[in-house]
C-alpha cells in the first residue's frame, strides 16, 4: 500500500462540505480526532442549536461523548467507501483523557465507544503508555481497530508492535479467515523540533530534522517487525510560525506503505506528494550521536513530550467540559 494523506481535523459542517469533497477528490482517506480537535470545533459555533437542547438533560460528559461520537459516525459513513475498498477509510476516536492511566477504563471506555457507534471503518485511539499497551491488546484480540497515540520513542513503538501482535495471535485463534483488525502507531514529529530548536541550533544541527529523522527510525521498526495489519502513521505535522512551507513534513515523510494525518493548511499546501525513500540509518544515527554530544538527553526529551500531549489533551477535555456546563 503506498502512502496516505489523513485529515487531522473534524467539524459537523466540515464533513458535510469539505471533507466530503476531499474524499471525493482523493486527496485524503482517513480522519483522526483527539480532544483539542474537538473543543476548536466545539467552539465553532456549529453544535450552537445541538447543545442548547442537550442542557438540562444531559450532563456535560454525555453532551460532549454525543457530539464527538456524532461527528466519528457521520465521518466514517463518508469513508465507508475508501474502507470497502481497502483504501484505507478509518476514523479516530480517542478515549476519555481522564482514563489514560486506567487501563481497565480504557478498555471499557473503548469497546463501549466502537460498539456505540457502530462502524467498521473506527479506531480507537489509545495512547502509548503501560496501561495503554494493555488495552491495545485486548482491543485487537476482539477485532477492534486501535491506533496507538502520542509515540514519541522507539521503545513506545516496540511495546505498541507486541502488544499488537500478542492481541492479534489471539484473534486469529478464535476468528480465523476473517478480516484483521487494522492499527496505526501515531508517531508524533513537530514537537521535538519546537522543543529543541534552540539546542540544535547551538549545536549546528538543522532542528527541523530531529523530529523527522526520530520518525523515521520508528519507522524503520515498525516496517522490520513485519505486522501486515500495522502502519506508521506520522502525526503532528503542522509547520508553526511559517518557518517552512506547511506541507514541509508530509513530503519530507511521504514513505512507502505509511501515513501522513496533517492539519488542513498542511493538507491544502499538499498538491503533489511523491513517495521518497527515507534517510539511510547511518544518516539518522551521525544526526544523533552530534545531537547527544550537545547535551540533548533523547529519553528525558521523549518523556516530557509524552507528558506534555497528556496534559494538552487533558486540558482540552476539560476546558470543553467546563463550557458546555457553563
Amino acid at each position: 500500500m503506498n502512502f496516505s494523506l489523513w485529515c487531522d481535523y473534524l467539524e459537523k459542517d466540515f464533513i458535510n462540505g469539505d471533507f466530503a469533497s476531499m474524499i471525493k477528490e482523493g486527496k485524503i482517506s482517513g480522519a483522526t480526532t483527539n480532544p483539542a480537535i474537538f473543543k476548536t470545533a466545539f467552539e465553532s459555533g456549529a453544535y450552537s442549536e445541538q447543545i442548547a437542547s442537550l442542557k438540562g438533560k444531559k450532563e456535560a460528559k454525555k453532551i460532549y461523548e454525543l457530539l464527538a461520537m456524532n461527528d466519528v459516525k457521520n465521518a466514517a459513513f463518508k469513508l465507508l467507501t475508501n474502507y470497502a475498498n481497502g483504501e484505507d477509510g478509518f476514523v479516530s476516536i480517542e478515549v476519555r483523557p481522564e482514563l489514560f492511566d486506567d487501563e481497565v477504563g480504557s478498555l471499557d471506555e473503548a469497546k463501549r465507544i466502537f460498539n456505540t457507534i457502530k462502524m467498521p471503518n473506527v479506531m480507537m485511539k489509545i495512547p502509548a503508555s503501560e496501561q495503554g499497551y494493555y488495552a491495545m491488546r485486548e482491543l485487537v484480540k476482539r477485532g477492534i481497530n486501535v491506533n496507538a497515540t502520542l509515540v514519541f520513542s522507539l521503545e513506545q513503538a516496540k511495546e505498541c508492535l507486541k502488544a499488537f501482535e500478542k492481541g492479534l495471535k489471539s484473534y486469529k485463534k478464535k476468528f480465523p479467515n476473517t478480516k484483521e483488525p487494522e492499527c496505526v502507531i501515531s508517531v508524533f514529529v513537530s514537537r521535538f523540533d519546537r522543543e529543541l530548536e534552540e539546542n540544535l541550533k547551538k549545536a549546528g544541527l538543522d532542528h527541523m530534522k530531529y523530529g523527522i529523522y526520530n520518525a523515521t527510525s520508528i519507522y524503520y521498526e515498525i516496517e522490520t517487525y513485519g505486522l501486515n495489519n500495522v502502519r506508521t502513521l506520522f502525526a503532528s505535522t503542522g509547520v508553526k510560525g511559517g518557518k517552512a512551507s506547511p506541507d514541509y513534513y508530509i513530503k519530507e515523510l511521504a514513505f512507502e506503505r505509511s501515513i501522513n494525518t496533517a492539519p488542513l493548511d498542511a493538507l491544502k499546501a499538499a498538491n503533489s506528494i511523491n513517495v521518497i525513500a527515507p534517510a539511510s540509518k547511518e544518516v539518522i544515527e551521525e544526526y544523533f550521536t552530534k545531537a547527544a554530544a550537545a547535551g540533548i538527553n533523547h529519553e528525558k526529551v521523549c518523556a516530557k513530550l509524552f507528558s506534555d500531549g497528556i496534559s494538552a489533551f487533558k486540558e482540552a477535555y476539560a476546558q470543553s467540559i467546563n463550557a458546555l456546563q457553563a
